[in-house]
C-alpha cells in the first residue's frame, strides 16, 4: 500500500508555489528573525545539511482536466490555460507549451500519470528531483564543488564551480551541471539532457534541447529559496520560471530508496488511489503524509 500511495502522491504533484519576492536585492542572503545565513569558510553561504522541497497547496484532478497549469487546451488549442489569472490558484502559473505539445500533457494528466517515467524506476530528472517533496535531499559544499544526494531514486548531482560544459556530453537524466556565484546565490547552469524525464508535474515532458538554470539563495537558517528557468524551443514557447522553498531538515538521514517498476495494471491501481487520496489532500502538507490509511 504504501508503495501505490507514495505513486499516486508523486503523480499529484503540481510544480511549486511561488514564493514572496524577497526584499533584499536578488543574489544576497538576508538574516531574518529564523536566524542568520550560516557562512562557510570562504564566505559563501554554506548550503551544507538535509533538505526537503515541497509544497502544501496541490492541483487537483478536476484542475488538470480542465487545463489548469497548461496552456492551450480545449477546443481551441490556441487558447491560454481554462481559467482566468484571478482564478487560478496563487503560483500556479501555466506551462507556456506549444500547443501540439498542450495535448499531449493533457492526455497525460487524463490518463491519470499511468505513464509516468518514474513508474518504471527511472530518474526523476530536473526540477523534478529538488522540488517533489516526498523525500529529503543532502548538499555537500566545498570551495569548488556542489554534490547533491536525492534519496528519491538514489540519484546524485556533481556541480563544479567556476567549470565549463564538456564538449562531448552524451544524453542524460540529469543532465550536466555546472555552477557558480552570484553574491549569495548558487546559480547552476544544466544542459545535455534526454528527453525521458518530466519536469514539475504529470505530462510535463521536454525534449533534449531543455536549458536549465537553477538558483539557490540560503535566506535564513532553515529556508533556501529554489528558482528554476526552463527553457526548450522544441516545446516551450517561451522560459518558464518557477519557484518555491527548500526546507531544513535537521536530525534527518537519507535513507536507502527501492524501487521496483510497476506493469500497467499496478499503474491504474496507483491512479485510482491517487483519485481517491485526492479527496482527503488536506492531511498531505509540506510533503508529510498524514492519513488514517496504513502506509
Amino acid at each position: 500500500m504504501r508503495g501505490v500511495l507514495v505513486a499516486a502522491i508523486v503523480a499529484m504533484t503540481w510544480w511549486p508555489v511561488s514564493v514572496p519576492a524577497q526584499t533584499a536585492p536578488r543574489g544576497v542572503a538576508k538574516a531574518s528573525a529564523k536566524g542568520a545565513v550560516p557562512r562557510a569558510s570562504d564566505g559563501k553561504p554554506d548550503l551544507t545539511g538535509v533538505w526537503q522541497g515541497g509544497s502544501n497547496q496541490r492541483g487537483s484532478w478536476e484542475e488538470a482536466n480542465a487545463g489548469v497549469g497548461v496552456g492551450g487546451t480545449g477546443s481551441n488549442p490556441s487558447a491560454p490555460a481554462t481559467l482566468s489569472s484571478n482564478d487560478r490558484p496563487t503560483g500556479r502559473e501555466p506551462a507556456p507549451y506549444q500547443p501540439w505539445a498542450a495535448k499531449k500533457v493533457l492526455e497525460s494528466f487524463n490518463k491519470r500519470g499511468i505513464d509516468d517515467p518514474t513508474a518504471l524506476c527511472l530518474p526523476p530528472g530536473l526540477p523534478r528531483a529538488v522540488t517533489l517533496g516526498l523525500f529529503p535531499q543532502q548538499i555537500i559544499q566545498t570551495p569548488r564543488q556542489i554534490v547533491i544526494l536525492y534519496e528519491y531514486m538514489n540519484v546524485f548531482r556533481v556541480i563544479p564551480l567556476n567549470a565549463k560544459h564538456p564538449d562531448d556530453l552524451l544524453p542524460s537524466y540529469m543532465g550536466d551541471s555546472v555552477g557558480h556565484w552570484e553574491g549569495d546565490t548558487l546559480v547552476v547552469d544544466v544542459i545535455g539532457f534526454n528527453d525521458k524525464t518530466w519536469l514539475a508535474g504529470t505530462g510535463t515532458f521536454h525534449s533534449e534541447a531543455l536549458h536549465i538554470t537553477e538558483r539557490y539563495t540560503r535566506v535564513d537558517k532553515d529556508q533556501i529559496n529554489y528558482e528554476v528557468t526552463m527553457e526548450d524551443p522544441n516545446v516551450l514557447t517561451k522560459p518558464w520560471t518557477l519557484q518555491s522553498t527548500i526546507m531544513l531538515r535537521e536530525g534527518t538521514r537519507l535513507e536507502e530508496y527501492v524501487c521496483a517498476p510497476k506493469g500497467r495494471g499496478q499503474l491504474q491501481q496507483t491512479a485510482l488511489a491517487a483519485t481517491a487520496f485526492q479527496t482527503d489532500s488536506a492531511r498531505i502538507s509540506h510533503g508529510i503524509v498524514d492519513s488514517p490509511l496504513s502506509l
